[in-house]
């Protein structure tokens, strides 16, 4: 045996070591010396029969390393790695299989299943594990195409276990020049009420429990410090994510912000690579995150079986374009890393999909000031509207009278007759009824009250559907809907406590496993 083919020997001995106790990082170096040793001697060997066995343990060598790149994250270097390999042997099984895994990684699901697919044509192959990928590739790619989405074994198991694995998401939307805040995300279709807009993974993530008051504070600091670090070794590793959270709102010059083509939210383009040499502006992604950054709501904490000292916070890039509005038209649900946009009531072709921000279920004073604590002013028709209604002496008593206490029944009752008066109508009904809905709902849940005053206030089921006509279902009316579903039944109860079911969690489970839902969403209310 030559010095060099002992050298080999050695380095591929104890690379295949540290790949099999996984230790990546110094696997990773000794696979770079194997390689150069075997492309020197590739370049020195006239002998066929001696240059097809190294070409043979090149090949290996390069799937190796493609593999351990790919356990750290690197997918850009892993993937040249793949292409590497099968330049020497297109239907090398583990360079296939691991191509096709970190292109499913990646989101990137029909070259991935071209991968799968290559592979099968290995008989030395383990068909095993390649049959669950292949499984697993077609039934994201089938989401990914038809936003067909089913987490009904999910549920009905009680959330237990790992999350579902999704596929990412994009409907019939397009970011636009937004009237209300520089960029926004506008439907191109109509859109039915709890129908997918988009799902979106998560670039990076934190979670945690936070405790009291003051170790809460400390452990939010900490899991922010650990969001940040995820984001940036994302960014560093990928030119895609990078160029993805570049396109973000700092929230200086809103609209002198380019408007964003939706073919580079698709994760099938290409570009995934980053120059290493380029420098990652760190101020700018703070802005960036400062600005875009989302906090897993209360409805998904909740129904994911978390309890009130959960925290979550992530960013999902598409996700970001949607703007604040309190009549909004979407809502959100975080599962595992991905969230899941639905639309929260009927939606028309042209019109913008919004979120709240903050509650939206209060008087247009508070929501001006929690407006102004996001750092910014609400423009929406509804605050229009209210603002203009301000100069109302008698709302404003209404408002005073239930901070002091006043009887909730007459309150609603003013209310409902100063609207009368006032000319109020069709949706704007809505808006106040939104507005005074934690007064609304207290009467519908009071045997006592609807005694008193349940002939001379508008029937429950009209003022839901007017409400979730303007800010779309919540699950505040969903509990007064559902507790008078206990109490008197009847199918079209059932039904409207269904369509508010959708509407607040979107089209994703069977009627079995919506009824389940309806059971957590009237629990531990915390409003």
């Amino acid at each position: 045996m030559s010095a060099a083919e002992d050298q080999m020997q050695q380095l591929r001995s104890k690379a295949t070591e540290l790949f099999l106790r996984e230790e990546w990082k110094q696997s990773i170096q000794l696979y770079s010396k194997l390689i150069d040793l075997y492309q020197d001697q590739i370049s020195k060997t006239p002998d066929p029969d001696h240059l097809s066995k190294l070409h043979k343990s090149l090949c290996l060598a390069f799937s190796n390393r493609a593999e351990a790149r790919s356990r750290l994250q690197d997918f850009t270097e892993a993937l040249k790695d793949c292409d590497r390999a099968l330049q020497i042997e297109a239907t090398h099984f583990k360079a296939l299989l691991c191509k096709g895994k970190i292109l499913l990684s990646l989101n990137r699901y029909a070259t991935a299943l071209d991968c799968f697919k290559a592979a099968v044509s290995d008989p030395n192959g383990n068909m095993e594990t390649l049959n669950g990928y292949l499984e697993k590739c077609k039934r994201l790619e089938f989401q990914s195409r038809t936003g067909s989405f089913d987490l009904s074994d999910w549920v009905l198991n009680g959330f237990r276990g790992k999350p579902p694995e999704l596929a990412e998401y994009i409907g019939s939307v397009q970011v636009r020049r937004s009237e209300s805040s520089g960029r926004g995300l506008f439907a191109t279709k109509n859109i039915d009420a709890g129908a997918l807009v988009l799902v979106t993974k998560a670039i990076a993530i934190e979670r945690g429990i936070l405790g009291g008051e003051d170790s809460g504070e400390n452990a939010q600091l900490v899991m922010w410090k650990n969001f940040i670090d995820k984001v940036k070794e994302a960014v560093t590793k990928c030119e895609r994510t990078q160029l993805l959270i570049n396109m973000l709102s700092t929230g200086e010059n809103e609209q002198g912000l380019d408007v964003p083509d939706m073919g580079l939210f698709r994760p099938e383009i290409e570009k995934n690579g980053r120059s290493k040499e380029e420098k990652v502006d760190m101020d700018k992604i703070l802005s960036i995150l400062d600005v875009n950054s989302l906090v897993e709501e209360a409805v998904s904490a909740r129904v994911l079986g978390k309890n009130s000292d959960f925290y979550g916070v992530g960013l999902w890039v598409l996700a970001s374009f949607i703007n604040h509005s309190c009549n909004p038209n979407a809502r959100r649900l975080h599962v595992g890393d991905y969230v899941m946009v639905h639309a929260s009531r009927d939606i028309k072709a042209g019109e913008e999909i919004t979120f709240m921000y903050f509650d939206a279920f209060s008087p247009v004073d508070k929501r001006v000031e929690m407006s102004k604590s996001w750092g910014f002013n609400c423009r929406c028709r509804r605050c229009k509207f209210e603002e203009a209604l301000c100069n109302k002496q008698e709302l404003r008593e209404i408002e005073i009278g239930l901070e002091k206490g006043i009887d909730v029944g007459g309150a609603v009752y003013r209310l409902e007759e100063g609207m009368r008066r006032w000319g109020v109508r069709g949706k704007e009904k809505g808006y106040l009824r939104a507005s005074f809905w934690s007064a609304y709902s207290e009467v519908y849940g009071s045997d006592r009250l609807m005694k008193r005053w349940g002939r001379r206030i508008p029937a429950m089921e009209a003022v839901v559907d007017g409400v979730v006509e303007v800010v779309g279902s919540d699950e505040r009316m969903l509990k007064v809907v559902v507790e008078g579903l206990k109490k008197n039944g009847g199918v079209v109860e059932f039904e409207r406590a269904m369509k508010l079911g959708r509407g607040l969690y979107g089209k994703v489970v069977k009627k079995q496993a919506m009824r389940s839902l309806l059971e957590i969403g009237i629990q531990d209310q915390s409003y």
